[in-house]
């Protein structure tokens, strides 16, 4: 890696932990459907998809698994099962993002959606006391505010168009190959992230 100027970080497998298994076997277990009929409705029906690029509110992603599921109208309890997908910051990341931040310029970018988002800052705060994402990094790009969605090359040149970042200068973490990817073809430099290893053992480094 060289020239960087610009470090993009995904938020899900790269500074949250994530287990998305955890929330299907959740809906299977409040709909008593099988976790792969869960699962298949969810890629179906393009759940993820819709929610992460605004496509469905909140309340319409929220009646869309009611619908999906037949379970009782509980916007409170769906919540809760879906934000079971969201694990721990673990507070060294967080530092070695400011840490970063005193070197170069650095960007969240992320596929997410509202109901994920809000679980996510709160968590962030519980940990390490920032109250938002707002605080750690220039711009938070998110996928349901801007309305389009990785690893498709247009949420790419959005990010570099409106922060004016050079793709050569600019190193873009990922922990989903796909993103990775579509990064790449931009002439971006990446890092894949791939469990066990986390940013600390990629971006040491660089501080």
């Amino acid at each position: 890696m060289q020239n960087i100027k610009n470090i993009v970080f995904d938020l899900g497998g790269v500074i949250i932990d994530i287990d998305v298994p955890t929330t299907f076997e959740n809906f299977a277990l409040a709909s008593q459907k099988t976790m792969d009929e869960v699962t298949q409705l969810f890629i179906n029906n393009q759940l993820f998809e819709r929610h992460e690029t605004g496509d469905l509110s909140d309340e319409a992603f929220r009646n869309e698994i009611i619908r999906l599921l037949n379970l009782p109208e509980n916007y409170q309890q769906i919540d809760q099962v879906w934000n079971t997908l969201l694990l721990a910051i673990p507070v060294e990341r967080i530092e070695l993002i400011r840490l970063l931040s005193k070197k170069y310029r650095v960007f969240l970018l992320s596929n997410t959606n509202h109901i994920h988002y809000v679980e996510v800052e709160n968590i962030l705060h519980k940990a390490t006391g920032i109250k938002s994402f707002d605080d750690l990094f220039e711009k938070v790009y998110l996928s349901y505010q801007i309305g389009l969605r990785k690893p498709h090359a247009p949420i790419y040149e959005h990010v570099l168009l409106d922060s004016k970042l050079i793709p050569a200068e600019t190193l873009f973490i990922d922990d989903n190959s796909d993103n990775i990817l579509g990064a790449s073809a931009l002439g971006i430099q990446t890092i894949h992230i791939q469990l066990p290893n986390t940013i600390l053992d990629h971006l040491k480094a660089y501080v």
